[in-house]
């Protein structure tokens, strides 16, 4: 009888698929208790090496003309929904069925396709000219913040990983994301995807390992600008309030979050992960110029 032979799952730092620093590994089960691979037991150094990636990737994803951050969410639309197939028999291995599994997927595609289509659009929504009591425009603009850290969805393996990867990086950001710990055979299959769609290095990086060893270290790390955290763990939540203090970094929980109805997909989801920078600029006297006003 020939022994099966499970796949090892490496993590994606920086455009590249290490092995975690520390040599630890697991291997998950579904409710047959099939183990389904050999998956990386991620370390605070992976951890550290992630967001040193993520910063250095700051600029040059952030300084990108918004439709061209636009056509490469697109580009990972395209890509899922070619290895679609194989997002649907992970999903299946995850015990999710074949109709549930083929939904996600679907659903994932068109969740990048949402948010590549607003990338070049919400500024105009949220932006806004002041009305002030001087001879100044006042303009209010959304930026991005820098660096996300993201605890995402436990419950499924890809939807949520998305839903939370993509208004972040629709935005401008980089992210550092801990993927499910009980079913991340997709987060690192999604890796691939990204890999092959012109994304640079460093903009997502994706983890996996256990919740419970690397919140911490997700929410206190000193260049971390925001933290979102999709589970209902009220200890945990008390946690990354008091920790995310050390340098005000902004805190969303995504908890109540449906992420297979319609409130799983919003602009505002966009604007979670985005600082409002407000600029005045005096107005010249045009009259005075010579200009007839």
């Amino acid at each position: 009888m020939r022994l099966e032979i499970l796949k090892t799952y490496k993590i994606y730092i920086g455009g590249q698929f290490p092995r975690t620093e520390s040599g630890r590994y697991y291997s998950p089960v579904n409710k047959a208790g099939k183990k389904l691979a050999n998956v990386c037991l991620c370390s605070r150094k992976d951890f550290r090496d992630a967001v040193v990636s993520a910063r250095g990737a700051f600029g040059g994803w952030s300084n990108r003309a918004a439709f061209n951050r636009s056509q490469i969410l697109y580009r990972m639309a395209e890509m899922l929904e070619g290895r679609k197939a194989q997002f649907i028999d992970e999903l299946i291995q995850q015990d999710a069925s074949k109709a549930n599994a083929e939904k996600e997927v679907n659903l994932a595609t068109d969740r990048l396709i949402y948010y590549a289509g607003w990338c070049d659009k919400f500024q105009q929504l949220f932006s806004a000219v002041n009305p002030v009591a001087s001879a100044h425009f006042n303009f209010s603009v959304p930026e991005p913040t820098g660096v996300v850290s993201i605890i995402a969805p436990q419950g499924d393996s890809l939807l949520g990983l998305v839903s939370v990867i993509a208004p972040v990086i629709a935005g401008g950001n980089t992210c550092v994301v801990l993927a499910s710990e009980t079913k991340p055979l997709c987060a690192v299959t999604f890796a691939e995807v990204l890999n092959s769609s012109d994304l640079p290095g460093g903009v997502v990086n994706i983890l996996t390992g256990k919740p419970a060893e690397l919140v911490s270290w997700f929410t206190d790390h000193m260049d971390v600008n925001a933290t979102l955290y999709c589970e209902n763990n009220s200890d945990i939540q008390k946690m990354i309030r008091e920790k995310s203090a050390s340098n005000l970094k902004r805190v969303h929980f995504y908890d109540k979050v449906n992420w297979y109805s319609a409130e799983g997909q919003s602009p505002y989801f966009i604007m979670d992960t985005q600082e409002i920078k407000t600029t005045w600029h005096p107005v010249e006297n045009i009259a005075g110029a010579g200009g007839g006003y």
